[in-house]
């Protein structure tokens, strides 16, 4: 890939950064500037000797000084704790997306653009001061004709733009370190900055954005602790969210919770509960659940406290597959059965079919005993996680993003729930939520619903039954039914047989071409010609045979 001027002068800028947080001696490991690392002792700042500090930090604060992207994308890298240093990751995870907003009168021009009339005939009022700011969007308070306050969500003007132009260096960064750093082949970067484009996009369409909103509101339609705010789809666009104005106490706010006294244990412990319903029920969770989009409403007339989540743009979800692997698998940890682990990665596939389970369990044992013998409160479910997929990867298991969404999430989840409630058990409290999904999916209910499920299909085909099963039988009587494998080991064995059929071919050939070339120098002739002492056909077939045998002794070789 190669670089325009507009990249090279963002390269330069980066430079500058990278230098000014002690990093410079990234750029003279590049193979352009490698002959040229005795420079980096001539620039003044490396003079004195100057200490900058731990990495950790530093490398914080180059991203926040290249601007939200790169934020972002310091934010996407906190959550591959099995690529990074804790130190860098720790770091990493304290980013902020606090950008500064842009001009309201701005964001009234963008509105009224996307409803192609003036923002007046659409709300009865619009706030051009934003109430939030981050790096894809910003949040102005509107309210309805009807009274009904709303938040309009607004895509920063330019933004693909500016995304695509920093994807397209972080792409040609990653290709470098891919190809001339020794790790980069490892952590494998040009994967993650896909990731990143591919989430970063995602967040740009915020009809994307409602239709999450839609679907979680949906699954939670009737639950009295969750509430997500109202999509109003008439009033949104790709680039326009408008939602139900929600209020709340945010969860940081310790003071103001206890102040309307909440049971902070209680809403801990709801709290797992309801994002372990999200993941083990209804398999779509919200996976960006961090202070900032997490509210509660203080109960009325002694009712239970009710959560509020808003901002929808990353969701996670897990497949039927995935989902009853990884109940299958927390619930084995619960138990402390290794092995079942063990079991459990192999035959879900999340490991080569042939790592040893023996290897494996001992190896999940080393990392989990010692955690399972501190105390509750010392125990981390999301540090657990992440030492187990850095094991996992000793055996060449491949992170599957979903899983990375989760275990990002649940460290979050972990992390409020703490804070409310410090001896929080993460593990009792998970459980009941662990064995209603067992008893519901693996168990006889499993295979009453699945029945219900499947008896419409089943009566709607049992005609059909018949006529299929007589079709099967005459198949079978005439010797026509024929079975497909796709064992890669016998398409090797059956691909060798046809490659040794073809040589042993053209040998045959090889071979009676030369019988006829030697019959035919039997044969008495007059006309010996330009080819010299024998005839003709004798130096065609002979000529022709040999070539035809070599190259199948060849090809033999090979």
């Amino acid at each position: 890939m190669m670089l325009n001027p507009g990249h090279l002068l963002r390269v330069i800028s980066i430079g500058r950064i990278l230098a000014r947080h002690g990093f410079d001696e990234i750029l003279f490991t590049l193979p352009l500037l490698k002959p040229l690392r005795f420079v980096r002792y001539l620039l003044p700042w490396n003079w004195t000797g100057r200490h900058y500090g731990p990495r950790g930090p530093r490398l914080r604060a180059v991203l926040e000084d290249l601007g939200p992207l790169f934020v972002k994308f310091g934010q996407l890298l906190s959550t591959r704790r099995d690529l990074l240093a804790e130190d860098v990751a720790e770091e990493l995870a304290k980013l902020q997306d606090h950008v500064p907003p842009f001009p309201g009168a701005q964001a009234r021009a963008i509105v009224e653009r996307a409803y192609g009339k003036s923002v007046t005939e659409v709300f009865a009022s619009f706030d051009e001061t934003s109430l939030a700011s981050a790096s894809i969007a910003q949040v102005h308070v509107a309210q309805l004709h009807d009274g009904r306050e709303v938040i309009v969500k607004v895509v920063r003007p330019g933004i693909r733009r500016v995304i695509e132009r920093d994807i397209a260096l972080m792409r040609f960064l990653a290709d470098l370190a891919e190809n001339y750093w020794a790790r980069g082949r490892q952590l494998k970067p040009t994967l993650v900055v896909n990731e990143f484009e591919k989430t970063i996009l995602d967040e740009l369409d915020m009809l994307r954005e409602a239709a999450n909103a839609s679907q979680l509101r949906r699954n939670f339609a009737a639950s009295p602790r969750l509430y997500v705010p109202e999509v109003h789809w008439a009033l949104s666009r790709p680039n326009l969210l408008v939602l139900e104005r929600i209020d709340g106490i945010s969860i940081s706010n310790v003071a103001a919770l206890r102040a309307a006294n909440i049971d902070l244990s209680q809403l801990a412990a709801s709290g797992v509960e309801l994002f372990f319903t999200q993941v083990f029920r209804d398999h779509f969770f919200h996976a960006d659940l961090h202070p900032g989009n997490l509210f509660v409403r203080p109960g009325v007339d002694g009712a239970d406290p009710v959560f509020v989540v808003v901002d929808f743009g990353i969701m996670g979800s897990l497949s039927e597959f995935d989902q009853r692997y990884l109940a299958e698998n927390f619930y084995a940890f619960l138990n402390r059965d290794y092995r079942r682990v063990a079991e459990l990665h192999v035959e879900s596939g999340w490991v080569p079919r042939d790592t040893r389970v023996d290897d494996f369990e001992f190896a999940i044992r080393t990392v989990c005993e010692p955690i399972f013998d501190r105390p509750v409160s010392d125990i981390s479910v999301g540090q657990l996680l992440l030492r187990l997929f850095q094991t996992a990867q000793r055996f060449h298991m491949e992170i599957l993003p979903q899983l990375l969404l989760l275990q990002k999430t649940l460290v979050s989840v972990e992390g409020i729930g703490r804070q409310l409630d410090p001896e929080l058990d993460l593990w009792r409290t998970a459980r009941p939520s662990l064995e209603n999904w067992m008893k519901d999916r693996v168990g006889i209910r499993s295979l009453l619903r699945s029945t219900r499920e499947n008896v419409p299909r089943w009566i709607d085909r049992l005609p059909e039954l018949p006529g299929l099963a007589f079709d099967v039988l005459d198949r079978i009587k005439q010797g026509r039914i024929e079975v497909a494998t796709h064992d890669e080991m016998l398409q090797e064995i059956r691909q060798e047989i046809r490659t040794v059929h073809r040589r042993l071919s053209h040998a045959v050939v090889g071979a009676a071409l030369v019988l006829a070339a030697g019959f035919l120098y039997a044969v008495p002739t007059a006309a010996a010609g330009w080819w010299g002492p024998l005839p003709s056909g004798v130096w065609l077939l002979g000529g022709a045979g040999l070539v035809i045998l070599l190259g199948a002794a060849n090809g033999r070789r090979g």
